[in-house]
């Protein structure tokens, strides 16, 4: 026969009762925030430029490789482009290369772009690779040189940054995108599979060319017309005067802020290349703040995001 329960006891299993009340309530809410999200990126391309301190630290990594499987497990293709400078530097580094930089850009001769293609398709592509598959996903690590999906040309002239006026350069083996074939992406995307890519493209003479990863991901997502592309940065996004973030930005937003100096320094071109991806039929960019965890599902399934989306469309309270 069952003893009878203390008042004690009874309020213990009320207090229990009503913490897994609330518990279900708020899953319910979270639930009816992201289902509308999911909803609209159901079957739809996300390009996702994974670099920054989330590469370098284990825990931001394993929470985006999580964000990436449930992406795909939620009915969106998630493509991820990677980027991986610290790590270039720390191999050539190792090998006594030295290596020094123009406008931002490593200049990259024969032996430099041997250890960036060793570093960038090997190395880090497929830790990336494993650390999605370990969360249940199965991804698959390609390059731009695969099937010709990123053929380039040298980049022989890069504005100056003080007159902005073209001039002349030499930096090696680097490479702005001329030409775009997604094929290779889309049969890995319509399958169960996740690519992972490796900003490495192939000139028209077959040569290896190293290609910023934000102007790989760029490209891929323009000629892709995919929903969003996400560029995971190590700041919170575009600040105004106050330095308090800017959520929502239109493209004419965007230009007048770098006219009147709110919007300065490296991120202009960043900025920039957000607006041409929108111009070409992307529907919109977020730079995102990657140190923060699961930043990816907190953008594209909550109202609040963890970044600065640039869109054409006008201004509204809530980024969609």
């Amino acid at each position: 026969m069952k003893e009878p329960k203390t008042p004690a006891a009874q309020e213990t299993g009320k207090d229990a009762a009503t913490d897994r009340t609330a518990s279900a309530h708020m899953q319910a809410r979270i639930l009816a925030e992201a289902i509308p999200h999911l909803i609209r990126y159901d079957e739809q391309t996300v390009v996702v430029k994974f670099g920054g301190h989330a590469m370098g630290d284990d825990a931001l990594a394993t929470a985006f490789a999580k964000d990436i499987v449930y992406l795909k497990q939620s009915g969106i293709n998630p493509v991820v482009v990677h980027g991986g400078g610290p790590q270039i530097a720390s191999m050539l580094k190792k090998l006594e290369i030295t290596s020094d930089f123009v406008h931002g850009l490593r200049v990259t001769d024969k032996p430099t772009v041997e250890v960036v293609e060793m570093v960038l398709c090997g190395k880090i592509n497929k830790e990336i690779v494993s650390a999605i598959n370990r969360q249940g996903g199965k991804a698959v690590g390609i390059s731009g040189k695969d099937a010709n999906l990123m053929i380039a040309k040298k980049i022989t002239e890069m504005p100056d940054p003080q007159s902005n006026l073209m001039q002349a350069v030499d930096i090696g083996y680097v490479g702005d995108p001329i030409e775009v074939n997604p094929h290779i992406v889309e049969v890995i995307s319509k399958s169960d599979l996740i690519p992972v890519i490796a900003p490495v493209g192939i000139g028209r003479d077959g040569e290896t060319l190293n290609i910023n990863a934000d102007t790989f991901a760029s490209a891929l997502a323009a000629r892709m017309q995919a929903k969003r592309l996400l560029l995971l940065t190590d700041v919170a996004g575009v600040l105004d005067h106050n330095k308090k973030l800017i959520e929502r930005l239109t493209i004419e937003d965007a230009r007048k802020m770098i006219q009147d100096g709110t919007i300065s320094g490296g991120m202009i071109p960043k900025i920039e290349g957000c607006i041409e991806v929108v111009e070409a039929g992307v529907e919109g960019v977020v730079i995102i703040d990657g140190r923060v965890p699961h930043c990816v599902l907190l953008e594209l399934f909550t109202e609040h995001g963890v970044g600065t989306l640039v869109t054409r469309a006008e201004r509204k309270k809530a980024k969609s």
